[in-house]
């Protein structure tokens, strides 16, 4: 993997900054101050309107009037719509699992889940879920699959941390894959795509649970 120092400094903001969104450093509604920004990275601000320009690309990051560059904020019929989309794309993706993934992935899998399981909630928990569903995603061997999440996954990153900040959802997120896995090594598509969908689901439930009495601002405010 190369190193910071290798890799052109818009990529290094552009990735620095993606996590703190994703680690909710940067929530929705906050503005993107290149002057602050450059500094808090140690670079100069040429880099950093690459970045910024990046994020907007990726629908990440919207201008308001008077405001400037900001994170975009999601509204509750948006975060529907996306996680609708994950259950179809996700789902689809054990579906094709089922009948293409090698025994050396399922049991990768399988070891994943396990430790999961054993992982306290935070950010273990979240790399270890973020490494199975990938590991599931090129287990399905298709590309415009792998095309697709990754632009939804991006999104989805406007919503913060992972709900695996709590042990109840860490424990139902378990359950929940041990009865995908099962699918899969039973090479049973049409249950595989059930037991993702439900999964996803019951993300979305949790998310939904997490955003309640939070104001979440209107992209027109000022």
């Amino acid at each position: 993997m190369a190193e910071d120092s290798e890799i052109p400094q818009g990529q290094v903001a552009y990735r620095r900054l993606l996590e703190d969104i994703r680690s909710g450093t940067l929530a929705p509604g906050a503005r993107l101050r290149e002057t602050d920004l450059a500094e808090r990275l140690g670079i100069s601000r040429t880099p950093v309107r690459e970045a910024i320009r990046q994020l907007e690309a990726d629908g990440l990051v919207i201008h308001l009037a008077r405001q400037g560059a900001t994170i975009r904020t999601l509204d509750h019929a948006e975060v529907v719509e996306l996680y609708e989309m994950r259950a179809v794309l996700e789902g689809t993706a054990a579906r094709l699992a089922a009948r293409a993934a090698s025994d050396m992935e399922l049991a990768e899998l399988s070891a994943l889940n396990s430790e999961l399981a054993a992982a306290p909630a935070g950010p273990q928990a979240r790399e270890l879920n973020r490494q199975f569903h990938r590991t599931l995603l090129d287990a399905a061997r298709n590309r415009f699959l792998l095309k697709s999440m990754s632009a939804l996954q991006k999104t989805l990153l406007i919503l913060g941390p992972s709900t695996l900040v709590e042990s109840d959802r860490v424990a139902s997120a378990v359950a929940e894959h041990a009865a995908v896995l099962t699918a899969l090594e039973d090479r049973d598509g049409v249950a595989a795509e059930a037991a993702m969908r439900g999964h996803v689901e019951a993300a979305l439930l949790a998310r939904i649970r997490g955003m309640r009495g939070r104001e979440i601002p209107l992209e027109d405010e000022v």
